[in-house]
């Protein structure tokens, strides 16, 4: 083998542990972006969650205000009404 022989031979594994490397970096890439991808749709979940959240944090409120509205009347009701002895 001739010197420019071995530098071609030397240049080619070279490119080929390049490649090696680079096709290593887009398999971990891709696992990557998959995590990216599912991390994101557990955060679109959570959000919808949180929302719905408050929304039944509102309502249990409104709900309980209105319970308490009732039995002030109530009371007032009562009060109104004579005892029976």
């Amino acid at each position: 083998m001739s010197m420019p022989d071995v530098v071609s031979t030397g240049a080619l594994v070279v490119m080929g542990v390049i490649l090696l490397v680079l096709v290593q970096q887009c398999l971990k890439m891709s696992e990557l972006w998959k995590m990216v991808a599912h991390c994101q749709k557990d955060l679109r979940w959570a959000q919808i969650w949180e929302m719905e959240n408050r929304e039944l944090r509102s309502a249990l409120r409104a709900e309980r205000e209105h319970v308490a509205q009732l039995q002030r009347k109530l009371e007032l009701l009562q009060a109104l009404i004579p005892v029976a002895e």
